[in-house]
């Protein structure tokens, strides 16, 4: 599905039919979104818009990693934008012109939607352009990273109190999730930040110099966001290291009070094995209070241990 808008010279703003007829009118500056366009409309890129075929290869080729390319009357920029359901890269491709936008992604984007009701309902065609309409979706793309951040820091924080009462085992795999989701995060934020900010060092770009203020908000929220993101994978290593060692010594103490009371019972099993033998000649063998005798030096033997190892503190 392919969107025309177009601006006239008197600042009134049209829908097209079809590109061609938007190409033999006259004006001020248009934009055309490819809206998870078919085949069929993906060979308008070449003709008639002449782009560049290197720009449509990667448009095509989806997941390239956000970058700009310069060309001969365009520039093409690749942009990740992330699912509004679920934790997942997509991405979305724009020619600049100096007097055309061109948007094209194959999945649904909310931002160029918001972007595109937004022109719509304004009032203030003016100051409307395609640098303005190329800010306004770069800064939707941006802005739509925060909410997953924070909804990570809460599940973070969830973790750290364990309010749930889960199970080791089950904090783990919850923080070892959240930990891939911040690289994705990553992953995303700081291919994003080095575009903006060669967008920012660059004069070879239509209409964005006079807009510099504005992109340099966009590398701001992003340099944020990458702090937010270094700083919560921090955090969760710490919280892994934390529950790690829990657990160890959670372990060592369980292994502490097994080795006491096998330390107990050994020399109560020496004395049971050695009267357990059945040889015929062995002492106190025909006693008459030896049985007796003998629970009574185990029990002495086992309550003298424990007590030793009570006022040593190994039971605490």
């Amino acid at each position: 599905m392919i969107h025309i808008m177009a601006m006239t010279k008197e600042n009134e703003l049209k829908m097209a039919k079809s590109i061609e007829e938007l190409l033999e009118g006259d004006w001020k500056w248009y934009w055309i979104d490819f809206d998870r366009p078919s085949e069929e409309e993906i060979l308008k890129l070449r003709e008639p818009l002449h782009f560049h075929p290197l720009a449509i290869e990667d448009c095509i080729h989806k997941l390239q990693r956000p970058k700009l390319n310069y060309y001969e009357d365009h520039v093409f920029f690749v942009f990740q934008s992330l699912n509004p359901h679920k934790l997942h890269k997509e991405e979305l491709n724009m020619f600049l012109g100096d007097h055309f936008v061109v948007s094209f992604h194959h999945l649904p984007s909310k931002e160029i939607s918001e972007v595109r009701d937004k022109l719509e309902k304004t009032e203030q065609f003016e100051r409307w352009g395609p640098a303005v309409i190329l800010y306004e979706v770069l800064d939707k793309i941006v802005d739509d990273y925060f909410p997953y951040l924070y909804k990570i820091e809460d599940r973070l924080n969830e973790i750290e109190d364990n309010s749930k009462n889960e199970t080791m085992e089950a904090l783990l795999e919850s923080l070892y999730s959240t930990r891939h989701d911040l690289l994705v995060l990553r992953n995303t934020i700081t291919p994003m930040t080095d575009l903006v900010y060669r967008m920012l060092n660059s004069h070879r770009l239509p209409g964005i110099q006079e807009k510099m203020a504005y992109f340099h908000d966009i590398h701001d929220h992003l340099i944020k966001l990458s702090g937010m993101v270094e700083s919560n994978r921090e955090f969760t290593a710490d919280i892994r290291d934390s529950y790690l060692s829990l657990n160890s010594h959670q372990t060592n103490r369980v292994m502490k009070i097994l080795t006491i009371f096998t330390t107990i019972f050994m020399p109560l099993t020496f004395i049971a094995g050695v009267y357990g033998m059945n040889f015929e000649y062995m002492p106190e063998l025909k006693w008459k209070y030896g049985y007796f005798a003998t629970l009574i030096v185990m029990f002495l033997i086992g309550s003298g241990m424990t007590y030793w190892f009570i006022k040593k503190g190994w039971l605490k």
